[in-house]
């Protein structure tokens, strides 16, 4: 077994606040920027930072996953931070001033699975998980652009 990490990141033209209010609400804000893959997103506890804990289900490369995310905020204003109570998948949301407007930088991490399925996650599964997560960073633009589109990076 290895751990298996994902990222993405990208300049968006909005201040650092704007962004980190926006993935921050996960009652109204959060749901604005999901790519249609997020299924039966609903929040059970909180909704804003810290404390808050929401599921769904991911479908992605023909598989369906459910999730259970805690959040913390390490870095109040500049940190959230996500943990599965389910697996060992965490995920980091982090916002940071930027020539610009504000880098946004989503990664993750957990456990992979052994032998050649293990390889094969390995090898496969980030760039799966990238691919979403620039997904995720159009939500963030366009909705920062006013939910128009806006041009892509």
């Amino acid at each position: 077994m290895g751990t298996v990490e994902a990222a993405a990141e990208r300049v968006i033209a909005a201040t650092p606040e704007r962004i980190y209010g926006l993935i921050a609400d996960y009652r109204e804000g959060r749901p604005k920027v999901l790519p249609e893959s997020f299924v039966d997103y609903r929040v059970e506890q909180g909704g804003l930072g810290a404390g808050t804990v929401v599921t769904y289900t991911l479908h992605a490369a023909r598989r369906q996953r459910p999730y259970r995310l805690e959040v913390t905020e390490p870095q109040p204003g500049r940190v959230l931070h996500e943990v599965d109570t389910t697996s060992s998948f965490t995920q980091d949301w982090t916002v940071e001033p930027a020539e610009g407007g504000a880098r946004v930088r989503i990664a993750c991490s957990w456990r992979g699975a052994g032998g050649i399925g293990g390889f094969f996650e390995r090898t496969f599964a980030p760039k799966g998980v990238s691919r979403l997560y620039e997904q995720l960073l159009d939500g963030i633009q366009r909705e920062c652009a006013g939910g128009r589109s806006a041009p892509g990076p």
